[in-house]
């Protein structure tokens, strides 16, 4: 399988340098509850940026913050080294920051086309001005092509395709349409083996190609197999913040699982049955 995809414009500011995105301090809060807290992370073009924490650790919160969805009420939001304040997704994706989130937003009925197309449809250039379904197709397969999906027909619907095959047209959906940054949430959490391998080689095929993934994952093994740095959250706290060379997969996953949390249980589980 050969995957190719264009590499994001050279003249980025970040230069490879500066990270693509940058929280420093951020947290959020609803009313009297703090979502999260204190939270640092660096996004750098080429690289996969592991985010990990159980239901409940605030991923979801950052990543509506990231995303534009929502605003930091502490610490601050950088594109490029400058700071910013996102109003809404248009702002964040403005800046080539999209979201491929876990419900994906398709329309299982409509074509694999028209779902790369949705809200962003081309048409012609001549009255009546009517959809350019031709070359909307056509795009499509060629931007498929790209991330070595071969489809025989982009007239299917989406919903006949595998959950790995759909995370791909998504992720190949959001490099067409001005990416430099890709947040992937829990994209392999539906899947089997076999589908979340699919994923996964999209998600390095994307780290090579130069854009700065932050893959959203409650499973370490997925993380460790394609990662580059790994941020922990655990109830909207940042417990672990390191990069691959410095953390194994054992012990990542042990982190994961609750660390001396969960030693501390299985020692007073053990004596429980002596």
């Amino acid at each position: 399988m050969t995957i190719s995809m264009e590499k994001p414009s050279s003249d980025a500011p970040s230069g490879g340098k500066v990270p693509l995105v940058e929280l420093k301090d951020v947290g959020k809060s609803y009313g009297n509850i703090t979502a999260l807290k204190g939270i640092c992370l660096r996004v750098h073009a080429g690289e996969v940026t592991g985010i990990l924490g159980d239901n409940g650790a605030g991923k979801s919160t950052l990543i509506k913050i990231i995303s534009g969805l929502h605003q930091q009420t502490e610490g601050e939001l950088l594109v490029d080294g400058e700071p910013m304040r996102f109003g809404s997704p248009a702002d964040a994706l403005a800046k080539g920051i999209a979201t491929v989130y876990q419900n994906l937003a398709v329309v299982p009925l409509m074509p694999v086309w028209r779902n790369f197309f949705l809200g962003q449809e081309l048409r012609k250039k001549s009255f009546p001005f009517s959809l350019d379904a031709n070359a909307m197709r056509a795009t499509t397969l060629t931007e498929l092509a790209k991330m070595g999906i071969e489809l025989p027909d982009v007239d299917a619907p989406i919903g006949s395709l595998s959950g790995g095959q759909r995370q791909c047209v998504a992720i190949a959906r959001a490099v067409f349409f001005g990416a430099r940054v890709l947040i992937l949430d829990e994209p392999t959490a539906a899947l089997g083996v076999k589908q979340s391998g699919v994923v996964l080689k999209y998600i390095t095929a994307a780290k090579e190609a130069g854009f700065g993934v932050v893959f959203i994952t409650h499973n370490p093994h997925h993380a460790h197999l394609v990662g580059d740095h790994f941020v922990l959250l655990n109830r909207g706290r940042q417990k672990l913040d390191c990069a691959y060379d410095d953390i194994t997969l054992e012990h990542l996953t042990q982190q994961m699982a609750g660390g001396d949390e969960l030693e501390a249980l299985s020692h007073e589980l053990r004596s429980a049955k002596g």
